[in-house]
Protein backbone atom coordinates (compact mmCIF):
# COMPACT_ATOMS: atom_id res chain seq x y z
CA UNK A 1 0.00 0.00 0.00
CA UNK A 2 1.52 3.31 -1.06
CA UNK A 3 0.42 6.49 0.66
CA UNK A 4 0.87 8.85 -2.24
CA UNK A 5 1.78 8.71 -5.89
CA UNK A 6 3.39 12.13 -5.84
CA UNK A 7 7.18 12.48 -5.60
CA UNK A 8 8.66 12.75 -2.12
CA UNK A 9 9.80 16.30 -2.85
CA UNK A 10 6.11 17.28 -2.81
CA UNK A 11 5.25 15.40 0.40
CA UNK A 12 3.63 17.37 3.19
CA UNK A 13 4.15 16.70 6.87
CA UNK A 14 1.03 14.52 6.88
CA UNK A 15 2.30 12.50 3.89
CA UNK A 16 5.55 11.74 5.73
CA UNK A 17 3.59 10.79 8.86
CA UNK A 18 1.35 8.46 6.85
CA UNK A 19 4.42 6.91 5.19
CA UNK A 20 5.78 5.97 8.61
CA UNK A 21 2.51 4.85 10.19
CA UNK A 22 0.81 3.15 7.22
CA UNK A 23 3.57 1.96 4.89
CA UNK A 24 6.28 1.23 7.46
CA UNK A 25 4.45 0.62 10.75
CA UNK A 26 6.88 -1.98 12.12
CA UNK A 27 9.51 -1.91 9.40
CA UNK A 28 12.98 -1.87 10.92
CA UNK A 29 14.72 -2.65 7.62
CA UNK A 30 16.03 -0.10 5.18
CA UNK A 31 16.66 3.57 5.58
CA UNK A 32 14.66 6.70 6.43
CA UNK A 33 15.43 10.19 5.20
CA UNK A 34 15.78 13.08 7.60
CA UNK A 35 12.50 14.47 6.24
CA UNK A 36 10.67 11.27 7.06
CA UNK A 37 12.00 11.14 10.62
CA UNK A 38 11.66 14.81 11.50
CA UNK A 39 8.22 15.43 9.93
CA UNK A 40 6.89 12.33 11.67
CA UNK A 41 8.33 13.55 14.99
CA UNK A 42 7.06 17.10 14.48
CA UNK A 43 3.50 15.99 13.76
CA UNK A 44 3.57 13.73 16.84
CA UNK A 45 4.68 16.70 18.94
CA UNK A 46 1.92 18.88 17.48
CA UNK A 47 -0.68 16.20 18.23
CA UNK A 48 0.62 15.95 21.80
CA UNK A 49 0.48 19.73 22.26
CA UNK A 50 -3.11 19.89 20.98
CA UNK A 51 -4.25 17.05 23.25
CA UNK A 52 -2.30 18.57 26.15
CA UNK A 53 -4.00 21.93 25.61
CA UNK A 54 -7.39 20.22 25.56
CA UNK A 55 -6.53 18.40 28.80
CA UNK A 56 -5.42 21.62 30.50
CA UNK A 57 -8.64 23.39 29.48
CA UNK A 58 -10.74 20.48 30.66
CA UNK A 59 -8.83 20.34 33.93
CA UNK A 60 -9.51 24.04 34.41
CA UNK A 61 -13.20 23.36 33.90
CA UNK A 62 -13.30 20.97 36.84
CA UNK A 63 -16.21 21.27 39.24
CA UNK A 64 -15.97 22.77 42.71
CA UNK A 65 -14.79 19.49 44.23
CA UNK A 66 -11.81 19.63 41.89
CA UNK A 67 -13.00 16.63 39.92
CA UNK A 68 -12.39 17.03 36.16
CA UNK A 69 -15.24 16.18 33.78
CA UNK A 70 -15.60 12.65 32.41
CA UNK A 71 -14.52 13.85 28.99
CA UNK A 72 -11.13 14.71 30.53
CA UNK A 73 -10.53 11.03 31.19
CA UNK A 74 -11.76 10.09 27.72
CA UNK A 75 -9.31 12.50 26.08
CA UNK A 76 -6.57 11.21 28.38
CA UNK A 77 -7.36 7.62 27.32
CA UNK A 78 -7.28 8.59 23.63
CA UNK A 79 -3.89 10.25 24.14
CA UNK A 80 -2.56 7.18 25.98
CA UNK A 81 -3.81 4.86 23.22
CA UNK A 82 -2.26 7.10 20.57
CA UNK A 83 1.08 6.92 22.39
CA UNK A 84 0.87 3.14 22.53
CA UNK A 85 -0.09 2.87 18.87
CA UNK A 86 2.75 5.18 17.79
CA UNK A 87 5.44 3.60 19.96
CA UNK A 88 6.41 0.88 17.47
CA UNK A 89 6.50 3.13 14.37
CA UNK A 90 8.48 5.73 16.36
CA UNK A 91 11.15 3.20 17.23
CA UNK A 92 11.11 1.78 13.69
CA UNK A 93 11.62 5.16 11.99
CA UNK A 94 14.40 6.01 14.46
CA UNK A 95 16.17 2.74 13.66
CA UNK A 96 15.76 3.33 9.91
CA UNK A 97 17.12 6.86 10.40
CA UNK A 98 20.18 5.42 12.13
CA UNK A 99 20.56 2.99 9.24
CA UNK A 100 20.61 5.95 6.84
CA UNK A 101 23.67 7.29 8.67
CA UNK A 102 25.24 3.82 8.42
CA UNK A 103 24.77 3.11 12.13
CA UNK A 104 23.27 0.00 13.66
CA UNK A 105 19.76 0.26 15.09
CA UNK A 106 21.22 -0.86 18.43
CA UNK A 107 22.49 2.72 18.88
CA UNK A 108 18.86 3.54 19.72
CA UNK A 109 19.45 1.99 23.15
CA UNK A 110 21.61 5.01 24.06
CA UNK A 111 18.39 6.95 24.56
CA UNK A 112 16.73 4.21 26.60
CA UNK A 113 19.40 3.17 29.12
CA UNK A 114 18.82 5.42 32.15
CA UNK A 115 22.42 6.07 33.24
CA UNK A 116 23.71 7.14 29.82
CA UNK A 117 20.43 8.63 28.60
CA UNK A 118 21.59 12.26 28.86
CA UNK A 119 24.73 11.90 26.81
CA UNK A 120 23.16 9.23 24.61
CA UNK A 121 20.26 11.52 23.76
CA UNK A 122 22.67 14.16 22.47
CA UNK A 123 24.59 11.56 20.46
CA UNK A 124 21.34 10.28 18.94
CA UNK A 125 20.21 13.83 18.13
CA UNK A 126 23.46 14.36 16.23
CA UNK A 127 22.94 11.09 14.33
CA UNK A 128 19.34 12.02 13.49
CA UNK A 129 20.43 15.43 12.17
CA UNK A 130 23.35 14.08 10.15
CA UNK A 131 22.87 13.66 6.42
CA UNK A 132 22.53 10.06 5.38
CA UNK A 133 25.19 8.10 3.57
CA UNK A 134 25.18 8.90 -0.14
CA UNK A 135 24.58 5.85 -2.27
CA UNK A 136 23.91 2.38 -1.00
CA UNK A 137 25.19 1.23 2.37
CA UNK A 138 24.88 -2.04 4.27
CA UNK A 139 21.23 -1.23 5.12
CA UNK A 140 19.97 -0.57 1.61
CA UNK A 141 19.77 1.93 -1.19
CA UNK A 142 19.85 5.66 -0.67
CA UNK A 143 16.22 6.77 -0.15
CA UNK A 144 16.91 10.01 -2.03
CA UNK A 145 18.30 8.04 -4.93
CA UNK A 146 15.21 5.81 -5.04
CA UNK A 147 12.92 8.81 -5.31
CA UNK A 148 15.09 10.47 -7.96
CA UNK A 149 15.97 13.35 -5.63
CA UNK A 150 19.61 12.65 -4.90
CA UNK A 151 20.72 16.27 -4.78
CA UNK A 152 17.68 17.93 -3.22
Amino acid sequence: MTVSKKPESQYTMVDWWKKVVIDNYANFDGRARRSEYWYFSLLNILITVVFGFILVVMGALSDRAGEPPVTFYLVLMVLALAYLMLLLPSIAVAVRRLHDTDKSGWWYLLGVIPIINYVGGIVLLIFYCTEGTRGANQYGKDPKEQSGELFL
